[in-house]
């Protein structure tokens, strides 16, 4: 589904940051290759923020639309929500998890907290092909691979494939 600028998904998920929405929109539309920014509204001079502080903005990664809000308070975010990456080889999930993780947290098997507390999945279209092959050895060697591995390793969990 092609999002045009009038038209408005089902469902769009909605992040809350702590006057840092502007910030985050930049830093996330700057890592993924199709990205762009949409709209951006800002606080008035009577606003609960400094005026010109973003209030809201919207922007796409990937073709998901997303939209931020700069409230106050922030809540935490928590790993029970994360966004699952599709990366096609090792080169997409090594460029992924170093920008993503730069100033967060890396964390076990292909996920990562980025410096704004959102947890990210970073997992190479091959890990479910070799999980999911019919031989239980070798998909039970894979899955202890990946079990003990931060960021991804393709190499590493096709030779637990391999035996």
């Amino acid at each position: 589904m092609e999002i045009t600028p009038n038209a408005q998904p089902k469902i769009t998920p909605f992040l809350w940051f702590n006057g840092t929405a502007e910030e985050a929109m930049l830093f996330y539309t700057s890592i993924f290759k199709h990205s762009r920014i949409g709209s951006v509204q800002r606080y008035p001079a009577n606003g609960t923020m400094p005026a010109g502080t973003v209030l809201s903005c919207t922007f796409e990664l990937e073709g998901q639309k997303f939209m931020a809000l700069n409230g106050s308070p922030a809540p935490s975010f928590t790993p029970a929500v994360s966004f699952f990456v599709h990366c096609e080889d090792q080169a997409e999930v090594d460029e992924l998890w170093d920008k993503l993780s730069a100033g967060g947290r890396e964390d076990r098997c292909g996920w990562l907290q980025d410096r704004y507390g959102l947890s990210w999945q970073i997992i190479p279209r091959q890990l479910a092909q070799l999980l999911h092959t019919p031989d239980p050895d070798k998909a039970g060697r894979v899955l202890q691979a990946m079990l003990q591995m931060t960021k991804i390793d393709i190499a590493t969990l096709e030779r637990a494939h391999a035996g």
